[in-house]
Protein backbone atom coordinates (compact mmCIF):
# COMPACT_ATOMS: atom_id res chain seq x y z
CA UNK A 1 0.00 0.00 0.00
CA UNK A 2 0.75 3.32 -0.79
CA UNK A 3 2.42 5.69 1.99
CA UNK A 4 -0.25 7.90 2.04
CA UNK A 5 -2.52 5.35 3.58
CA UNK A 6 -0.87 5.05 6.65
CA UNK A 7 -1.24 7.08 9.24
CA UNK A 8 0.63 7.00 12.84
CA UNK A 9 -0.46 6.50 16.34
CA UNK A 10 1.51 9.24 18.34
CA UNK A 11 1.57 9.85 22.01
CA UNK A 12 -1.54 12.03 22.95
CA UNK A 13 0.08 15.55 24.72
CA UNK A 14 0.94 15.22 28.14
CA UNK A 15 0.27 17.92 31.13
CA UNK A 16 3.40 20.21 32.41
CA UNK A 17 3.86 17.97 35.36
CA UNK A 18 4.52 14.80 33.32
CA UNK A 19 7.54 14.63 31.45
CA UNK A 20 7.07 11.41 29.81
CA UNK A 21 5.24 7.73 30.02
CA UNK A 22 5.94 3.75 30.05
CA UNK A 23 4.63 1.85 27.50
CA UNK A 24 2.56 -0.60 29.47
CA UNK A 25 0.29 -3.40 27.09
CA UNK A 26 -0.24 -3.30 23.73
CA UNK A 27 -3.95 -4.74 22.80
CA UNK A 28 -3.31 -5.46 18.86
CA UNK A 29 -0.33 -7.14 17.04
CA UNK A 30 1.18 -5.93 14.08
CA UNK A 31 -1.12 -7.44 10.70
CA UNK A 32 -4.16 -7.32 13.08
CA UNK A 33 -7.21 -5.35 12.01
CA UNK A 34 -8.04 -2.32 14.23
CA UNK A 35 -11.22 -0.13 14.56
CA UNK A 36 -11.23 3.90 14.89
CA UNK A 37 -11.55 4.86 18.39
CA UNK A 38 -10.95 1.27 19.95
CA UNK A 39 -7.72 1.12 23.15
CA UNK A 40 -4.71 0.44 21.14
CA UNK A 41 -2.29 0.71 23.66
CA UNK A 42 -1.84 1.53 27.44
CA UNK A 43 0.30 4.24 28.21
CA UNK A 44 1.76 4.21 32.18
CA UNK A 45 2.85 7.45 34.12
CA UNK A 46 3.44 8.47 37.53
CA UNK A 47 -0.43 9.60 37.71
CA UNK A 48 -2.63 7.54 36.00
CA UNK A 49 -3.11 4.41 33.09
CA UNK A 50 -3.22 6.54 29.92
CA UNK A 51 -5.24 4.56 26.73
CA UNK A 52 -4.57 6.22 23.34
CA UNK A 53 -7.33 5.42 20.51
CA UNK A 54 -6.97 4.45 16.87
CA UNK A 55 -6.92 7.08 15.34
CA UNK A 56 -8.60 5.55 12.14
CA UNK A 57 -9.96 2.31 10.26
CA UNK A 58 -7.31 -0.10 9.36
CA UNK A 59 -4.68 -2.99 9.77
CA UNK A 60 -1.70 -2.06 12.64
CA UNK A 61 1.06 -1.61 10.86
CA UNK A 62 4.87 -1.47 12.42
CA UNK A 63 5.13 -1.22 16.52
CA UNK A 64 8.03 1.51 16.73
CA UNK A 65 7.65 1.59 20.87
CA UNK A 66 7.44 -1.81 21.75
CA UNK A 67 6.35 -2.76 25.82
CA UNK A 68 8.56 -0.76 28.01
CA UNK A 69 9.45 1.53 26.10
CA UNK A 70 9.91 5.22 27.55
CA UNK A 71 8.05 7.81 25.23
CA UNK A 72 6.99 11.52 25.33
CA UNK A 73 4.26 13.95 23.97
CA UNK A 74 3.97 13.40 19.91
CA UNK A 75 6.69 9.98 19.30
CA UNK A 76 5.22 7.51 17.01
CA UNK A 77 4.30 4.51 18.97
CA UNK A 78 3.35 2.65 15.33
CA UNK A 79 1.72 3.13 12.12
CA UNK A 80 -2.24 1.98 11.24
CA UNK A 81 -2.19 0.88 7.45
CA UNK A 82 -5.86 2.09 5.86
CA UNK A 83 -7.91 -0.22 5.05
CA UNK A 84 -11.77 -0.69 4.54
CA UNK A 85 -13.55 0.22 7.85
CA UNK A 86 -16.05 -2.92 7.19
CA UNK A 87 -13.23 -4.99 6.28
CA UNK A 88 -11.64 -3.75 9.55
CA UNK A 89 -14.15 -4.15 11.81
CA UNK A 90 -14.87 -7.51 10.52
CA UNK A 91 -11.17 -8.79 11.26
CA UNK A 92 -10.95 -7.13 14.17
CA UNK A 93 -13.40 -9.33 15.55
CA UNK A 94 -12.24 -12.40 14.21
CA UNK A 95 -8.41 -11.71 16.15
CA UNK A 96 -10.78 -10.93 19.08
CA UNK A 97 -12.03 -14.11 19.30
CA UNK A 98 -8.70 -15.90 18.14
CA UNK A 99 -7.38 -14.97 21.83
CA UNK A 100 -4.41 -13.23 20.60
CA UNK A 101 -5.21 -10.23 22.08
CA UNK A 102 -5.53 -11.98 25.53
CA UNK A 103 -9.33 -10.27 25.76
CA UNK A 104 -11.63 -13.04 23.74
CA UNK A 105 -14.85 -13.64 24.35
CA UNK A 106 -15.65 -9.86 26.05
CA UNK A 107 -14.87 -6.45 24.25
CA UNK A 108 -11.85 -4.56 25.56
CA UNK A 109 -13.83 -1.41 26.56
CA UNK A 110 -15.54 -3.49 29.11
CA UNK A 111 -12.07 -4.42 30.70
CA UNK A 112 -10.19 -2.44 32.85
CA UNK A 113 -6.50 -1.19 32.09
CA UNK A 114 -5.31 -2.60 35.33
CA UNK A 115 -7.63 -6.02 34.91
CA UNK A 116 -6.76 -6.08 31.31
CA UNK A 117 -3.26 -6.70 31.64
CA UNK A 118 -3.47 -9.11 34.65
CA UNK A 119 -6.13 -11.33 32.32
CA UNK A 120 -3.52 -11.28 29.44
CA UNK A 121 -0.60 -12.15 31.70
CA UNK A 122 -2.26 -14.84 33.27
CA UNK A 123 -4.29 -16.17 30.01
CA UNK A 124 -7.81 -15.86 31.33
CA UNK A 125 -10.83 -15.67 29.14
CA UNK A 126 -12.62 -12.42 30.43
CA UNK A 127 -15.95 -13.93 29.02
CA UNK A 128 -15.69 -16.35 32.07
CA UNK A 129 -15.46 -13.25 34.87
CA UNK A 130 -18.18 -11.43 36.25
CA UNK A 131 -17.41 -7.32 36.01
CA UNK A 132 -18.24 -5.22 39.05
CA UNK A 133 -17.37 -1.92 37.35
CA UNK A 134 -19.98 0.44 35.13
CA UNK A 135 -22.20 -1.58 32.56
CA UNK A 136 -19.89 -4.66 34.11
CA UNK A 137 -16.78 -3.76 33.20
CA UNK A 138 -14.18 -6.02 34.70
CA UNK A 139 -11.85 -4.59 37.69
CA UNK A 140 -8.52 -6.26 38.61
CA UNK A 141 -10.81 -6.96 41.73
CA UNK A 142 -12.77 -9.18 39.87
CA UNK A 143 -9.80 -11.04 38.57
CA UNK A 144 -8.39 -11.54 41.71
CA UNK A 145 -12.27 -13.00 42.70
CA UNK A 146 -12.20 -14.93 40.13
CA UNK A 147 -9.29 -16.77 40.63
CA UNK A 148 -10.24 -17.48 44.31
CA UNK A 149 -13.27 -19.00 42.91
CA UNK A 150 -11.70 -21.04 40.45
CA UNK A 151 -8.80 -22.10 42.75
CA UNK A 152 -11.47 -23.20 46.07
CA UNK A 153 -13.37 -25.45 43.09
CA UNK A 154 -10.16 -27.21 41.73
CA UNK A 155 -8.59 -29.87 43.08
CA UNK A 156 -5.87 -29.11 46.05
CA UNK A 157 -2.19 -29.06 44.32
CA UNK A 158 1.25 -28.36 45.75
CA UNK A 159 1.70 -24.98 46.58
CA UNK A 160 3.61 -22.57 44.15
CA UNK A 161 4.20 -18.77 43.82
CA UNK A 162 2.46 -17.03 41.35
CA UNK A 163 4.64 -14.59 39.11
CA UNK A 164 4.07 -10.82 39.94
CA UNK A 165 2.83 -8.79 37.07
CA UNK A 166 5.49 -7.91 34.60
CA UNK A 167 8.29 -9.10 37.39
CA UNK A 168 10.25 -12.26 36.52
CA UNK A 169 11.02 -14.90 38.78
CA UNK A 170 14.12 -15.75 40.92
CA UNK A 171 14.78 -18.75 42.84
CA UNK A 172 17.62 -18.57 45.35
CA UNK A 173 18.02 -21.65 47.76
CA UNK A 174 15.64 -24.35 47.64
CA UNK A 175 12.99 -23.61 49.46
CA UNK A 176 13.62 -19.47 50.00
CA UNK A 177 12.39 -18.83 46.47
CA UNK A 178 12.77 -15.02 45.68
CA UNK A 179 11.19 -12.17 43.29
CA UNK A 180 12.62 -8.58 42.02
CA UNK A 181 9.87 -6.51 40.94
CA UNK A 182 10.35 -3.32 39.28
CA UNK A 183 8.08 -0.42 40.48
CA UNK A 184 5.39 1.04 38.45
CA UNK A 185 5.34 4.44 37.78
CA UNK A 186 2.90 5.45 39.97
CA UNK A 187 4.83 3.50 42.68
CA UNK A 188 8.33 5.01 41.78
CA UNK A 189 6.69 8.37 41.60
CA UNK A 190 4.98 8.59 44.77
CA UNK A 191 8.45 7.31 46.13
CA UNK A 192 9.83 10.51 44.66
CA UNK A 193 7.25 12.56 45.97
CA UNK A 194 7.74 11.14 49.50
CA UNK A 195 11.19 11.55 49.75
CA UNK A 196 11.17 14.91 48.26
CA UNK A 197 8.76 16.14 50.69
CA UNK A 198 11.32 14.50 53.83
CA UNK A 199 14.00 16.69 51.87
CA UNK A 200 12.66 20.10 51.03
CA UNK A 201 10.27 20.94 54.04
CA UNK A 202 10.86 21.06 58.15
CA UNK A 203 7.31 18.74 58.27
CA UNK A 204 5.86 18.40 62.04
CA UNK A 205 2.80 16.95 62.89
CA UNK A 206 0.70 17.62 65.39
CA UNK A 207 -2.14 15.24 67.75
CA UNK A 208 -5.29 15.68 68.92
CA UNK A 209 -8.60 13.49 69.59
CA UNK A 210 -11.96 14.01 68.26
CA UNK A 211 -15.37 12.58 70.00
CA UNK A 212 -17.40 11.46 67.17
CA UNK A 213 -20.39 11.22 69.15
CA UNK A 214 -22.05 14.06 68.10
CA UNK A 215 -21.64 13.76 64.03
CA UNK A 216 -22.43 9.63 64.43
CA UNK A 217 -26.02 10.43 65.44
CA UNK A 218 -26.39 13.25 63.30
CA UNK A 219 -25.79 10.57 60.45
CA UNK A 220 -27.41 7.68 61.82
CA UNK A 221 -30.44 10.34 62.01
CA UNK A 222 -30.57 11.60 58.43
CA UNK A 223 -28.68 9.04 55.85
CA UNK A 224 -31.77 7.22 54.58
CA UNK A 225 -33.69 10.56 54.08
CA UNK A 226 -30.33 12.08 52.30
CA UNK A 227 -29.60 9.28 50.43
CA UNK A 228 -33.23 9.17 49.08
CA UNK A 229 -32.94 13.13 48.52
CA UNK A 230 -29.73 12.93 46.96
CA UNK A 231 -28.79 9.39 45.48
CA UNK A 232 -25.38 9.25 47.41
CA UNK A 233 -25.12 7.62 50.77
CA UNK A 234 -23.91 10.10 53.55
CA UNK A 235 -20.08 9.35 55.09
CA UNK A 236 -18.27 10.56 57.46
CA UNK A 237 -15.61 12.25 55.24
CA UNK A 238 -18.03 15.08 53.96
CA UNK A 239 -18.05 16.38 57.69
CA UNK A 240 -14.34 16.44 57.39
CA UNK A 241 -14.07 18.18 54.45
CA UNK A 242 -16.22 20.95 55.97
CA UNK A 243 -14.67 21.24 59.24
CA UNK A 244 -11.28 21.49 57.26
CA UNK A 245 -12.69 24.48 54.52
CA UNK A 246 -13.80 26.46 57.76
CA UNK A 247 -10.21 25.81 59.68
CA UNK A 248 -8.36 26.96 56.48
CA UNK A 249 -10.86 29.82 55.99
CA UNK A 250 -9.66 30.84 60.02
CA UNK A 251 -5.90 30.16 58.95
CA UNK A 252 -5.00 30.75 55.46
CA UNK A 253 -1.88 30.05 55.95
CA UNK A 254 -2.64 26.25 56.28
CA UNK A 255 -3.99 26.73 52.61
CA UNK A 256 -0.52 28.69 51.60
CA UNK A 257 2.40 27.04 49.71
CA UNK A 258 5.89 27.89 49.51
CA UNK A 259 7.10 29.25 46.12
CA UNK A 260 11.33 29.95 46.26
CA UNK A 261 11.05 32.72 49.08
CA UNK A 262 7.67 33.73 48.81
CA UNK A 263 4.05 32.73 50.25
CA UNK A 264 1.67 31.75 47.86
CA UNK A 265 -1.80 32.54 49.57
CA UNK A 266 -4.67 30.44 48.02
CA UNK A 267 -7.77 32.08 47.15
CA UNK A 268 -9.69 28.76 46.93
CA UNK A 269 -10.28 25.43 48.57
CA UNK A 270 -9.00 22.57 46.21
CA UNK A 271 -8.44 19.40 48.60
CA UNK A 272 -6.96 16.26 48.03
CA UNK A 273 -9.10 13.19 48.93
CA UNK A 274 -6.66 10.26 49.51
CA UNK A 275 -7.97 6.81 48.00
CA UNK A 276 -6.64 3.67 47.21
CA UNK A 277 -6.59 2.36 43.83
CA UNK A 278 -5.12 -1.01 42.22
CA UNK A 279 -2.00 0.79 41.05
CA UNK A 280 -1.50 1.91 44.82
CA UNK A 281 -2.46 5.46 46.94
CA UNK A 282 -4.07 8.41 44.51
CA UNK A 283 -5.08 11.71 45.78
CA UNK A 284 -7.63 13.34 43.37
CA UNK A 285 -8.40 16.79 44.04
CA UNK A 286 -11.76 17.65 44.82
CA UNK A 287 -12.48 21.37 43.88
CA UNK A 288 -13.79 24.78 45.22
CA UNK A 289 -15.01 22.66 48.36
CA UNK A 290 -15.94 25.71 49.71
CA UNK A 291 -18.91 26.13 47.37
CA UNK A 292 -20.45 22.06 47.79
CA UNK A 293 -22.97 21.26 49.07
CA UNK A 294 -22.37 17.83 51.47
CA UNK A 295 -23.88 16.24 48.84
CA UNK A 296 -21.89 16.92 46.30
CA UNK A 297 -18.57 16.37 48.44
CA UNK A 298 -20.00 12.97 48.70
CA UNK A 299 -20.97 12.41 45.06
CA UNK A 300 -17.96 13.85 44.36
CA UNK A 301 -15.35 11.34 46.91
CA UNK A 302 -17.71 8.40 44.79
CA UNK A 303 -16.95 9.42 41.82
CA UNK A 304 -13.01 9.47 42.49
CA UNK A 305 -13.69 5.90 43.90
CA UNK A 306 -15.14 4.30 41.32
CA UNK A 307 -12.71 6.05 38.47
CA UNK A 308 -9.49 4.64 40.67
CA UNK A 309 -11.04 1.16 41.02
CA UNK A 310 -11.70 1.22 37.29
CA UNK A 311 -8.34 3.12 36.40
CA UNK A 312 -9.88 5.82 34.62
CA UNK A 313 -8.80 9.01 36.98
CA UNK A 314 -7.60 11.77 34.54
CA UNK A 315 -4.72 13.60 34.78
CA UNK A 316 -7.05 16.43 35.47
CA UNK A 317 -8.28 15.05 38.71
CA UNK A 318 -5.35 14.63 39.84
CA UNK A 319 -3.39 18.08 39.62
CA UNK A 320 -2.99 20.86 41.72
CA UNK A 321 -4.40 20.70 45.34
CA UNK A 322 -4.19 22.87 47.97
CA UNK A 323 -4.51 21.00 51.12
CA UNK A 324 -5.09 16.77 51.70
CA UNK A 325 -6.82 14.83 53.72
CA UNK A 326 -5.70 10.97 54.02
CA UNK A 327 -7.67 8.58 56.17
CA UNK A 328 -5.44 5.64 57.05
CA UNK A 329 -8.67 4.63 59.62
CA UNK A 330 -10.21 2.59 56.60
CA UNK A 331 -7.29 -0.23 56.86
CA UNK A 332 -7.52 -0.23 60.95
CA UNK A 333 -4.57 2.41 61.87
CA UNK A 334 -5.05 3.77 65.14
CA UNK A 335 -2.07 6.58 64.77
CA UNK A 336 0.04 7.67 61.93
CA UNK A 337 2.14 10.71 61.02
CA UNK A 338 1.13 11.62 57.54
CA UNK A 339 3.66 12.74 54.80
CA UNK A 340 2.91 16.11 52.92
CA UNK A 341 1.76 16.14 49.43
CA UNK A 342 3.86 19.16 47.80
CA UNK A 343 4.08 21.90 47.15
CA UNK A 344 0.82 21.94 49.59
CA UNK A 345 1.99 23.03 52.91
CA UNK A 346 -0.14 20.54 55.17
CA UNK A 347 -2.20 17.40 55.60
CA UNK A 348 -4.85 15.76 57.93
CA UNK A 349 -4.70 12.19 58.96
CA UNK A 350 -7.54 10.43 59.92
CA UNK A 351 -7.38 7.36 61.70
CA UNK A 352 -9.96 4.29 62.90
CA UNK A 353 -13.08 5.11 65.27
CA UNK A 354 -12.50 2.97 67.94
CA UNK A 355 -15.10 3.18 71.66
CA UNK A 356 -12.84 4.57 74.27
CA UNK A 357 -13.58 5.66 78.07
CA UNK A 358 -13.47 9.08 78.57
CA UNK A 359 -13.72 11.96 81.32
CA UNK A 360 -17.10 14.31 80.79
CA UNK A 361 -18.59 16.36 83.06
CA UNK A 362 -17.16 14.86 86.08
CA UNK A 363 -18.21 11.15 84.54
CA UNK A 364 -16.49 8.45 82.67
CA UNK A 365 -18.40 7.40 79.79
CA UNK A 366 -17.65 5.21 76.77
CA UNK A 367 -17.64 7.74 73.67
CA UNK A 368 -16.46 6.58 69.71
CA UNK A 369 -13.48 8.39 69.67
CA UNK A 370 -10.78 9.21 66.40
CA UNK A 371 -7.28 10.43 66.72
CA UNK A 372 -6.59 13.43 64.03
CA UNK A 373 -3.21 14.27 63.21
CA UNK A 374 -1.83 17.88 61.12
CA UNK A 375 1.55 17.45 59.25
CA UNK A 376 2.26 20.58 58.25
CA UNK A 377 5.79 22.92 57.11
CA UNK A 378 6.93 24.82 59.79
CA UNK A 379 8.69 26.94 57.88
CA UNK A 380 5.56 28.79 57.05
CA UNK A 381 3.01 27.54 59.55
CA UNK A 382 3.81 28.20 63.21
CA UNK A 383 2.91 25.54 65.64
CA UNK A 384 0.34 28.29 67.47
CA UNK A 385 -1.57 28.08 64.41
CA UNK A 386 -1.03 24.50 63.26
CA UNK A 387 -2.72 23.77 66.84
CA UNK A 388 -5.42 26.13 66.51
CA UNK A 389 -6.36 24.67 63.37
CA UNK A 390 -6.79 21.31 64.53
CA UNK A 391 -8.40 22.27 67.34
CA UNK A 392 -10.69 24.23 65.05
CA UNK A 393 -11.37 21.08 63.30
CA UNK A 394 -12.17 19.23 66.39
CA UNK A 395 -14.38 21.81 67.96
CA UNK A 396 -16.64 21.65 64.78
CA UNK A 397 -17.28 17.92 64.76
CA UNK A 398 -17.90 17.66 68.12
CA UNK A 399 -20.40 20.75 67.34
CA UNK A 400 -21.80 20.26 63.96
CA UNK A 401 -24.30 23.22 64.70
CA UNK A 402 -21.05 25.05 64.47
CA UNK A 403 -20.90 25.02 60.45
CA UNK A 404 -24.29 26.54 59.65
CA UNK A 405 -23.64 29.12 62.28
CA UNK A 406 -20.05 29.63 61.38
CA UNK A 407 -19.00 30.11 65.48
Amino acid sequence: MSSELSSEVRVPALPESVADATVAAWHRAPGEAVRKDENLVDLETDKVVLEVPAPTDGVLGEILAPVGTVVTAATVLATIVGGAPGAAASASAGASTSGTSGTSGKAESVVAPGARRLVKELGLDPAKITGSGRDGRVQRADVVAYLDERDQAEPARDPEIVPITGAPQLTGEVGRPEQRVPMTRLRARVAERLLQAQQNAAMLTTFNEVNLRAVIELRNRYKDQFEKAHGVRLGFMSFFVKAAVEALQRFPVVNASVDGNDILYHGFFDLGIAVSSPRGLVVPILRNCDQLSMAEIEQGISEFGRKAKDGTLSFEDLTGGTFSITNGGVFGSLLSTPILNPPQSAILGMHKTQERPIAEHGQIVIAPMMYLALTYDHRIIDGREAVQFLVTIKETLEEPARLLLRV
